[in-house]
């Protein structure tokens, strides 16, 4: 579970809410059409430039990245990858067979060693593994943007529609405060979706994927180490160029 994005959702919504709840009556702010408005015209936008399956996977590829959390570190991988080379230089690759290993991407690069494959269809398969799930990401994040950008322009839409129903029926004064407020809860609740949500979920199916690119091609270039076994100290020399500075020192020494 990642922390970081339930602090921060939970940061955002408390500070909106307690906005809300001081300054008057909650249900002033609840607008069931509008909101219908916002939501189904974002959606809607965000289909007709993508498509419906490109979508639902976006929906479940972001939600799955803003709450996920990766446990194993470079730093670990790299112990881990050492750890299987030095099995494999004493018993052979046959030996890493049914070794628990955390990591999936790297648990399907020893498995391809075990079987006997190439170093060159070794590396293609799990380089276009990487890349295809750094595409997944990659297309997440367009589609989390196109949310972002629709939502606050349906907002608009939905205070401009307002604002015509407003002024067709200007005879009685009374109305025209009410209706107002109605008019700008769509533009409250389409910036409150993009810079709340959507925005925030783009901006971390980017950074995921930069860090999942650095671990894949870290376990990619340590599993053609383990096939061709390497020396563990050379290969972790080698590895720890993917770590920073401050923590190259410490892998070295294990």
């Amino acid at each position: 579970m990642d922390l970081a994005t339930l602090i921060g959702l939970g940061a955002g919504t408390a500070v909106v809410f307690s906005a809300i709840f001081l300054g008057g009556d909650f249900m002033t702010f609840v607008n069931v059409p509008s909101l219908l408005l916002v939501v189904g015209g974002a959606i809607a936008a965000t289909i007709l430039r993508f498509t419906l399956a490109d979508v639902m996977i976006a929906l479940k590829t972001g939600i799955a990245a803003a709450m996920s959390h990766n446990q194993v570190g470079p730093r670990m991988l790299i112990q881990e990858i050492a750890e299987l080379a030095q099995k494999a230089r004493k018993g052979g690759l046959i030996g890493l067979d049914g070794i628990e290993i955390r990591n999936d991407f790297l648990k399907k690069g020893v498995q391809l060693c075990v079987d006997g494959l190439t170093f060159e269809f070794i590396k293609d398969a799990l380089s276009r593994d990487r890349d295809l799930f750094i595409e997944r990401h990659e297309e997440g994040e367009r589609i989390f943007r196109a949310l972002g950008d629709a939502a606050p322009a349906f907002g608009m839409i939905g205070t401009l529609v307002g604002l015509v129903q407003m002024l067709s029926n200007m005879e009685d004064p009374s109305t025209i405060g009410p209706a107002m407020a109605v008019a700008l809860l769509t533009t409250l609740y389409g910036a409150m979706i993009s810079n709340l949500v959507a925005l925030p979920i783009a901006d971390k199916l980017a950074s995921k994927a930069q860090i999942e690119y650095v671990i894949r091609t870290l376990v990619i270039e340590g599993t053609l180490h383990i096939q061709a076994k390497t020396n563990p100290d050379v290969m972790i020399e080698f590895l720890s160029a993917y770590l920073p500075e401050n923590q190259r020192q410490a892998a070295a020494s294990g």
